[in-house]
């Protein structure tokens, strides 16, 4: 294995995806490779923040419904594993056991009443919770992507972003800690800049401080990222002033 090669891996050894070959020789490329050092130190920051994003609590109640119906609810055959949009299939294993564990926990949780619900209610959340699966994964291979980079900022107000960029997937991801609540009636925006014209990327839950997700569209050569604040539902383009501007460099 190359130089070259050993540069790539910070993403898959900072989420345990390195088999043990892979791992050693690595291993030793960090301890003379200070680029490296740190950005490893960079995403294993953000897997952690990750997992506290979409931590929750369930509800006291959540058991007792659960154990009341489970002897009338219908277990739901396995999933066929999905095809990668390259065509192959979506890597799994350690490399995402983490971020999809976190992730479907979160999911689980939001939709559990599936197994307590109405039939037809149930259907409704399992589609549910099968798309926040959907993206929950897609957000996983970005932060587990081979070539992902970090791109990290303070906020006013002490918040942190962070975004994860990966030309491979083509995506970005978007992770916050410690945001301020928007002005009341107002959302957080997020925006793709393509050289000071922005493209709509998504809107962050204006109730969480922390957050993680996937930007919405492609990278399609995006220079970098902004966030505004916006009314309810979005704008099709920016109305404020940003609130932070963060350039890729990749």
């Amino acid at each position: 294995m190359t130089t070259v090669d050993l540069h790539t891996l910070t993403g898959a050894y900072a989420v345990h995806a390195l088999g043990d070959d892979e791992r050693d020789a690595f291993e030793r490329h960090l301890a003379v490779c200070e680029p490296c050092a740190q950005e490893v130190r960079e995403l294993a920051a953000t897997a952690a923040r990750l997992g506290l994003a979409v931590a929750t609590t369930p509800s006291p109640a959540l058991r007792e419904r659960v154990l009341e119906q489970i002897t009338t609810v219908r277990q739901e055959p396995p999933r066929v594993p999905r095809q990668g949009r390259a065509g192959g299939a979506v890597r799994s294993g350690r490399g995402l056991s983490r971020f999809v564990l976190a992730a479907c926990l979160a999911a689980a949780v939001g939709f559990g009443g599936v197994a307590v619900w109405q039939h037809g209610e149930a259907r409704d959340a399992r589609q549910r919770a099968e798309q926040a699966q959907d993206r929950s994964e897609q957000l996983a291979e970005v932060l587990a992507s081979g070539d992902a980079r970090v791109i990290s900022n303070e906020l006013p107000g002490g918040a942190t972003a962070t975004v994860v960029v990966s030309l491979e997937q083509g995506r970005a991801a978007f992770l916050a800690s410690d945001m301020p609540p928007p002005p009341e009636g107002k959302v957080y925006q997020l925006w793709f800049d393509h050289e000071g014209t922005m493209r709509p990327a998504g809107l962050m839950d204006p109730g969480a401080r922390d957050t993680a997700m996937l930007m919405e569209g492609p990278l399609d050569g995006a220079s970098g990222m902004g966030i505004t604040v916006e009314p309810p539902g979005g704008s099709a383009e920016p109305t404020s002033e940003p609130v932070a501007a963060m350039p890729f460099d990749v």
